[in-house]
């Protein structure tokens, strides 16, 4: 009788990995709930619990949960106090995903549809947890002759994450002030040259969740997916330094792809609900295509829920 291990599709082991935390991480128990507000918004590892124990003034360690100090009361001062740590352990080099510091801000919210109670620079989400939004655009075509193409890009080897590996034709994490769509154009114009004008015929492809860990921290992603049919004669051109080169793939090139090590592990769920939206795989085809279309929308927004019960039973901090 074959293993498990053997039995399993690539797409099923690829699908695993990128939900390594989900998969795996959550069943430890090690890590503690991040509470801000009386709300869950994250999970705090025990390598950062150590780090964090040295500012007893922002952060509370329980045995059970870390706590935001409810000292702070609203939106601006636990930004403040938590930038300030934040900048601290940078300075230090506390954490290895501080090196890539961006300037660029992530609210912090216990669900999405929920009011946010701070901001954070988006590379230290990771330390917390924290659930993290972004927008990607498959840009296809439907050639002639070699049928449906994808269009993928090459990341620039300067790039703070992922320098160099294989990526979705456009892609960018959901900022402070930007609504979903706004990112979506915005980023089609940086990283492709994709003007306005031809964004109009977007269709938004619902979104992909998954839940990875890596030696940086957690990543609870969510990711708003858009399908945008790009004529024939077009080729990407790359406006913001940050993408090395564009190749047209047919589909299945593409999904090879996918599968290499090449590719980048996090954009890898865009990839593939794509090529099961538009009928390439298919349950005839992939033997674990349950499996592998339930690891695409792992519950994200409610993952984090039981501490509010536990909160309200009494049973924590």
């Amino acid at each position: 009788m074959a293993s498990e291990e053997t039995s399993m599709s690539r797409l099923l082991k690829l699908a695993q990995e990128f939900n390594c935390f989900y998969l795996k991480g959550l069943q430890k128990g090690n890590c503690r709930p991040f509470v801000v507000a009386g709300q869950q918004v994250g999970l705090v590892r025990p390598d950062v619990m150590v780090e964090l124990n040295s500012y007893p003034e922002v952060f509370i360690i329980h045995s059970d949960s870390v706590m935001l100090n409810p000292a702070f009361r609203d939106y601006k001062e636990r930004t403040i106090n938590v930038e300030k740590v934040l900048k601290d352990c940078k300075l230090r080099g506390t954490f290895i995903t501080l090196k890539g510091w961006r300037d660029e801000s992530f609210e912090v919210r216990s669900v999405y549809s929920e009011e946010a109670l701070l901001k954070m620079d988006r590379c230290a989400t990771c330390l917390f947890g924290i659930c993290n939004y972004g927008v990607d655009i498959n840009g296809y075509v439907n050639h002639p002759e070699k049928g449906l193409c994808i269009w993928l890009q090459r990341r620039s080897k300067t790039k703070q994450t992922w320098p160099g590996r294989w990526d979705n034709m456009v892609g960018g994490g959901l900022s402070v002030g930007f609504s979903v769509l706004e990112t979506a154009y915005k980023e089609a114009e940086e990283e492709a040259s994709v003007t306005p004008e031809m964004m109009k015929t977007v269709r938004s492809g619902g979104c992909v969740s998954f839940f990875y860990e890596s030696e940086r921290g957690l990543f609870p992603n969510t990711e708003f997916i858009f399908d945008l049919e790009l004529p024939l004669d077009f080729i990407p051109k790359n406006n913001d330094g940050e993408v090395e080169t564009f190749e047209l793939l047919p589909a299945q090139e593409a999904l090879e792809r996918v599968l290499s090590s090449d590719f980048k592990t996090t954009s890898c769920p865009v990839v593939v609900d794509f090529l099961i939206r538009h009928g390439f795989i298919t349950p005839d085809n992939e033997p674990n295509f349950p499996e592998v279309v339930e690891l695409l929308h792992v519950p994200l927004q409610s993952v984090y829920r039981n501490f509010q019960m536990n909160l309200k039973n009494g049973d924590l901090h």
